[in-house]
Parts: C-alpha cells; structure tokens; sequence
C-alpha cells in the first residue's frame, strides 16, 4: 500500500516499477491463500462472506492498484492491461458485496427490499465464449458468477457456515483460475466482436434499456447525440433507483453489532473502499476515453460509489484511512476542478449528503483523521487543500509552509506543487515561480510544466516592472522568463501517459513555438511576442477563479487589461482570432466567478461563438478556446438557476444542456481530456437533475 502510494503521488519510474512487482506478488501470494482458506477447515468462517473472503478482497484490491500503476505506465500495452485488471477486480467485488447483500436481507427477516445497482453493460456477442473464457467476468451473456451467490444463513455458527457457505466460493472462483491464467491473460487479447447486428454496440452508453419505455428517459444525456433533456417530464420517485438510506449497508459503523469480527470489518470496509474506488474512477473517464469503457466492460456510477467510500472511511483501520484520502481528494481535487455540479444540501437537511461539496461533513472527516493519524502530512496537505476550496488561498499557502517534512518524498513534492499552485492563484509570481522550480529537484513528473508556469511568472513581472518604468528589473525579468520558457522544450516529451506525450507538455511545447514564430514575423524580442497573460490561462485550466476570493479575481481582470491597453501592448492590432479568443474566454470565466453572468456569456457570443469553428484550427493556434467557450455558456445559464426547480430553471438547465452537448461533441484539441473531465461531470449533473435527484 505504502508503494502505491509513493508510486501515484510521485509517478517516479523506478517507484512504479517497484509497485508493479510488489503488488504481482501481492496478487499471487492472496490467491494462494484464499484457495488454501477454501480447503481448510479450520480457517475463520464467516456467517457474513464465503470462505477466504479477506483473501479474495487482498487479491482484488491488488488487481485494482495494479491497474492504476498500469494505466499510469508509459506503455499503452501496459494500460490495457491495467484495463482489464479493473473488469477482473469489479467480478471478485461484486461477489463478495453481493453476499453481503444477501446475509443483510436475510437478517431483516426478508421484508427489505436491497436493490442493486448493477453497473456491468454486456458488450459480448453470439460467440463471445472464447474471450469470455480468457477474461473472467466475460463480456458475454453469461452473468457474473458473483451475481449467483445463495443465501447466507443467520446463525454465526461455525459449522452452519461450513456446510452453507462452502457454494458461496463460486461467487469469488475466478481467483482460483486467475493466479494460472494471468499469464496467458497478460499476453493474449481478443478484439470484441463487431457485425452482429442482434448485438450490435452502441456508440454511446444509453443504460439499462428496459423493455417498458425508459429508453426515453436515458437518452437526454448522451454525449453523443444532439438531444437535449427534455425537463418537463421529470422521473417520478418510483422510476428512481432507492436512496441510499434504503441500503443497510450503509447504516453500519465500528460500533454495530453487524461487524464485530475484525475480518468482517476488514473485509466489509474493504469492499466499500475497493469498490466505490472502481465506480468513482470509471465515471470520470471524459468523451475523449469513451471508447475504455468497452475495454472495461461496465460504467462507473459516481453517486453510489462516493457513498461507498464515505462508509468505508468510518473504520479505523488501513482501508478507512485510504477512503478517507480518497474522500477528501475528490470533493478538494476534482469536484474542486470541475464548474456544474449537484446543488450542496445542508446538514440539517440530510446528514449524509454527497452532492456538491458537503462542507461541514468533509471537515467532521478532517478533523477525525487528523486526530486518528495526528503525525500523518497527508492531512495536513487536504486540510491545506480544503482552506482553498473555501477561497482561503492564504490560509493554504501559510499550512503548506510549514516546516516539518514529511518521510515520504512524494508527499513533499505533492505539497509543494499545491503551495505552487495557490501561489499562482495570489498572484504571488515570485512565490509561484520559486515554489515550481523547487517541484523539479523534488517530482520528475513534467518538468516542462514546471519550467514553463515558472517562466509564465517571470513575465508577468517583467510587465509590472516596465509599466512602472522599473527598467532595470524589467530586464533582469526578461532575461529570467526567456531562459525558463526556452528551456521547457528540452524537457517536453520525456514523460508518456498510455504511450501519448502528457497533454500539458503538448500544450506548452506548442505555445512556446507559437511565440517564437510571432517574435520573428513581428521582429521583436521573444518576450514581447508573447500574447494573452499565460499564467491567466494556466490559472483557467487549473479552476483557480474558483478558489479565488473578489481581491484575486479583481487582480486577474486587471492583468487581462494588459492585452487590450496601446501603451502598454502595441501589437493587439496584430492578434489573430485565437489569441482574441483567448482573452474573451479568461476574462468571461472571471466575470462568471464574480457572479457576472450575463456580461460573461454576451462576452462569450461576440468574440468566440460568432466566428465559424474552423477559423480556431490550424498550425500552433489555441484551437481549445471555441469549445471551451460553449461549455462556459452552458455554465453560466447553471449558475443562474433561482434553485425553486420552476419553469424558469428548467429552461435554463436546457438550455445548458444544449451547450454542453456542443462542447462534447467537439473533435480533439488541445487540453481536451481536462476539458472533457468538466463535460463529463456536468452531463452527470445534468441528467441527475432532469431525474428530480
């Protein structure tokens, strides 16, 4: 576990190397002893799981970190090998939550109705025996073995769960076979089949398709398709899946009469912290990646599998302590980063809430991890990140300054990348371009990212410094800036995500050239040829106007102003389209998060929306700008919903629907996959709440 971590945190090569092999002897050593746990009569049987069910959950939980470090892995063979670990992880889960299920209805006397939320999509066709056959779980018809287990019987009796729960093995067999076939399965690939008509896969997810009409109902919100919700007609509460109150499951915690054996606990907490994990992750996977969930076999559900994890950060225990990191990461990381999501409830009005940014139980969450693992730096970097999400960027900078170091180097690294971050956010230049040089001796991750954000800083120094007539500064800046953006090309490219350059090394290597190619037609020096304020835009694709209080984004504006001002910019007359666009879509964010709404989106409509989508494509233009200014309209009609869920807001949640379809259906450009993230999340949104949830 402690690998892993270091492996993601710091994307070192030799320290996923390491991971790699650890968790394969992880992997092998729990299959071996979950089939020797099956066999022997005196292991620990549980009147809740199958036999040598903690040894099942090790082997998946194995799979599922293993699949991570792949897909992180430069080799896009390596990735689809992680991809297929994760559909492997998802059959041995379901199993183990599926007798969970079971014991738990059981319990109650039968009289609770627990309806599962199956998230696997049958992608097989007529024939699909033989891929079936090489990937446990299948893609076929056949159901997953895990979906078969019989009932558990209440008695704890050891002997009663011996002869009663020796058929739940079947449930989580696949182990047994995976340990000798993972070597076959990690060197043969069957391609899906295509042509079967009767089977026929579809070009997005449309759901599950039942025969009674509620086909209507799922296709308001594919990406790829130009229908838009249709709000008038929202799902009544008996078309709804349950809420989560209605699952037992999630009732338990350390002191319930439930889970008392520490297995149970281990393998119940386990199982939560796994499974939603696998769920959370699938769901985010952005338009770009759809094609994955073919590889994968089955759609991630965010909602259910945030729940998941809140109830497995109630335990003391490893697993409680990874959900909780987890927990905290996606509400300050990714919800964070993302703009049209679920309206936050209250405590009062539902204790349990997941939706939006639930503050007041993510600090409860803090605290009680803080005070669980009071040396631990890891809470001190989200507590850090919780100050930011709250627009307290200071209060962030100030923990993130703290003096004690963490053992482990890649959390170092990871708090001073944050530290840079909020920085940039303050407009802190000097702060913000130390702060990432410092990131290159601590992380190799992307350096050319560091460099370059370091070099954007540098800039806009050298234009404060020589608009107060500061020339020696100004110089001293400019030598600085052109040093630092020059070197990032050296170092662009030396890092691969699924055999692909990283998205931001593209990004930067191309504006650098962008700039060089204006110095020489324009004939000025480098630093003079670059255009729209480029720690503005790095600010834009990490969502900081989001964490920025009014001071900041009054800041930001008046930094935008530099483009337009004569005296200060002589060459905007010069400015192509993109560039223009550019500013247009930084300031219209800006104003957006000063809640000017309809300034942002008639912004938005002359500078971008007007002109034809092609005059943005072409060689080093910002070819990002055009769909990234429709998804921004849709984000504005958002936010002004009254929140009364009248006529009013339906119109306006369709009307944002129609643009954010537009921006899903975009070809590829630059930064497509961190902008897709963003669709991806608010067409979730977006369908929950033409569902009434």
């Amino acid at each position: 576990m402690v690998t892993f971590l270091r492996a993601t945190l710091g994307f070192e090569p030799e320290i996923m190397r390491e991971a790699s092999e650890r968790l394969a002897d992880a992997e092998a050593t729990s299959s071996a002893d979950h089939r020797r746990a099956q066999r022997d009569p005196h292991t620990y049987h549980s009147s809740i799981y199958p036999p040598g069910s903690e040894f099942a959950l090790c082997h998946a939980e194995s799979q599922l970190m293993s699949a991570v470090v792949a897909v992180l892995n430069e080799s896009l063979t390596e990735s689809v090998r992680g991809f297929y670990k994760l559909r492997k992880a998802y059959v041995t889960l379901d199993g183990i939550l599926e007798a969970e299920n079971r014991y738990m209805r059981t319990r109650s006397g039968g009289s609770l109705e627990v309806t599962r939320t199956p998230s696997i999509e049958s992608l097989g066709s007529a024939r699909s025996a033989r891929s079936a056959k090489n990937m446990p779980g299948g893609f076929g018809d056949e159901p997953a073995r895990g979906a078969d287990l019989p009932n558990v019987p209440t008695t704890s009796s050891p002997s009663v769960a011996k002869t009663d729960l020796a058929v739940d093995r079947e449930g989580i067999e696949a182990i047994d076979h995976a340990g000798a076939a993972d070597e076959d399965d990690a060197d043969e690939f069957y391609d899906a089949d295509e042509g079967q008509d009767e089977t026929r896969i579809p070009a997005t997810y449309l759901g599950h398709i039942d025969p009674n009409g509620t086909e209507e109902k799922l296709r308001v919100t594919s990406i790829d398709t130009p229908s838009t919700p249709n709000f008038n007609d929202v799902a009544s509460p008996r078309s709804l899946p349950p809420r989560h109150g209605d699952n037992p499951r999630f009732e338990h915690d350390p002191d319930s009469d439930v889970f008392v054996n520490p297995i149970d606990v281990f393998i119940h907490s386990g199982s939560n912290l796994c499974f939603g994990l696998l769920l959370l992750m699938i769901s985010m996977i952005p338009p770009a990646f759809n094609k994955l969930l073919f590889i994968i076999g089955f759609r991630g559900d965010r909602e259910r599998g945030i729940r998941m994890l809140w109830q497995a950060s109630k335990f003391h225990n490893i697993n409680g302590a990874m959900a909780g990191l987890i927990v905290l990461g996606y509400y300050n990381g990714l919800v964070g980063f993302c703009d049209i999501l679920p309206d936050s409830k209250s405590s009062d009005e539902d204790p349990e809430a997941v939706e939006g940014y639930p503050k007041h139980r993510l600090e409860a969450l803090l605290a009680d991890m803080r005070t669980r693992y009071p040396k631990s730096q890891l809470w001190l970097l989200e507590e850090a990140r919780m100050q930011a999400s709250n627009r307290r960027l200071e209060a962030a900078v100030d923990l993130l300054s703290d003096k004690q170091k963490s053992p482990l180097k890649q959390v170092e690294a990871l708090g001073m990348f944050e530290k840079s971050l909020n920085a940039m956010y303050l407009h802190d230049y000097t702060l913000c371009a130390d702060s990432f040089i410092n990131c290159v001796s601590l992380n190799n991750w992307s350096h050319a990212l560091y460099y370059y954000i370091a070099g954007s800083a540098h800039v806009e120094l050298y234009r404060a410094a020589k608009a107060s007539s500061d020339t020696k500064s100004a110089h001293l800046y400019a030598e600085k800036a052109t040093e630092l953006l020059r070197t990032v090309p050296k170092h662009a490219g030396k890092k691969k995500f699924m055999a692909r350059q990283l998205p931001f090394d593209v990004f930067v290597v191309r504006k650098i050239s962008k700039w060089e190619a204006r110095s020489k037609e324009w004939n000025v020096p480098f630093i003079d040829a670059i255009g729209v304020s480029p720690i503005e835009e790095m600010i834009y694709f990490w969502n900081g106007y989001k964490r920025m209080a009014v001071p900041h984004l009054q800041h930001s504006l008046e930094a935008l102003k530099w483009s337009e001002d004569p005296k200060r910019n002589p060459h905007w007359e010069k400015e192509s389209l993109d560039e223009r666009a550019v500013l247009a879509v930084l300031r219209a964010a800006t104003l957006r998060n000063l809640g000017e709404y309809e300034a942002a989106k008639a912004l938005l409509r002359k500078e971008v929306i007007v002109h034809e989508r092609s005059l943005f494509k072409g060689h080093l233009k910002d070819d990002w700008t055009c769909p990234t200014a429709h998804y921004e309209i849709g984000v504005n009609l958002w936010m002004q919903r009254s929140g009364d869920r009248g006529d009013g807001d339906r119109e306006l949640v369709r009307e944002c629907a129609e643009w954010v379809n537009t921006a899903a259906k975009f070809e590829s450009y630059d930064l497509d996959a961190r902008i897709g993230l963003k669709i991806t999340t608010a067409l979730d949104t977006i369908k929950k709440w033409g569902e009434g949830r």
